[in-house]
């Protein structure tokens, strides 16, 4: 048995249905694969209905469980309330919320545009308040024990300089689950959520950065493990804390970061970076075709 396996016993998401925000990509993606694995049926929601169906029949294919993809803006409570009675209409109820879906820039913070702040807290903080409250109520309603499973990060507490607008919505993220797992505690309804470390995609970090700064500024020389996580370590916790092995933990932040946080603030090394290193990274950003995405995407 290794990290890059799975650890729980089949079945221990048996007919459990769980909604997977940012689903189509990256952790949300194997984090529902092996929910799958486990027995759950998974609706997996975003943006890009494309993205989503491809990763849908992906998924079915590789597991063979019930997998529903639905397009969702997770800023719009409308179409939030739709995912849920859609879900609901599939699969009889819904069990379990995973919000994952996330932006960053990375970026001095003086360079950011208001609307560029705007979108990473609306689609971090709003987002997961707006599912967060529109799926208790629904839990609550139907006296259903539900469970919420929030991707954090560690910069939610310690702060970390050109990701200002992430880490003031995951502080803010972060304080919702403790608070409503005080509050919604006697509804039996849990919320717990997870401060991963970087958990890249292949090629991730290289479309960030130029080739030289991509080296020097490598994840691997900086966390005391000396490596990046693998994604199916993420999703252990994640079902761990979703499944009824975890009933009695609530209101609580579990750090999976090989030990990064003990080394400051997740991006403070980029205060080594110059002025014109920083006009490099702009336009690698830009060349990318879309903004710098961090962990939960």
């Amino acid at each position: 048995m290794t990290h890059t396996q799975g650890m729980l016993r089949e079945g221990s998401l048996k007919d459990k249905t769980i909604i997977v925000t940012g689903g189509g990509t990256g952790l949300g993606k194997s984090m529902s694969r092996y929910f799958l694995q486990l027995g759950a049926n998974i609706v997996i929601c975003s943006r890009r209905l494309e993205v989503l169906s491809a990763t849908a029949d992906e998924l079915k294919a590789e597991t063979g469980g019930r997998v529903l993809p639905l397009a969702c803006d997770v800023r719009d409570p409308e179409q939030i309330e739709n995912v849920i009675a859609a879900a609901v209409v599939e699969f009889g109820q819904v069990d379990g919320l995973v919000n994952n879906s996330a932006g960053n820039f990375i970026s001095p913070t003086e360079q950011l545009s208001y609307k560029a702040v705007d979108v990473v807290v609306d689609i971090v903080l709003r987002g997961s308040y707006y599912f967060t409250l529109a799926i208790g109520k629904y839990w609550i309603d139907k006296k259903i024990k539900g469970t919420v499973l929030n991707i954090s990060t560690t910069y939610a507490w310690t702060g970390s300089g050109w990701v200002v607008p992430s880490a003031m919505a995951k502080a803010g993220v972060l304080a919702m689950t403790k608070s409503l797992a005080f509050e919604w505690g006697k509804y039996g309804i849990r919320l717990n959520a997870i401060a991963p470390g970087p958990f890249p995609t292949k090629g991730a970090w290289d479309r960030l950065f130029p080739e030289e700064l991509a080296k020097k500024f490598s994840f691997e020389n900086r966390i005391p493990l000396e490596r990046t996580g693998d994604h199916q370590e993420l999703a252990n916790l994640a079902a761990y804390l979703l499944s009824d092995y975890s009933a009695y933990m609530t209101g609580e932040v579990v750090t999976l970061d090989g030990g990064e946080v003990l080394n400051g603030g997740q991006f403070n090394f980029l205060k080594e970076v110059t002025d014109e290193q920083w006009m490099a990274i702009g336009q690698q950003i830009k060349n990318a075709s879309r903004p710098a995405k961090n962990e939960g995407e």
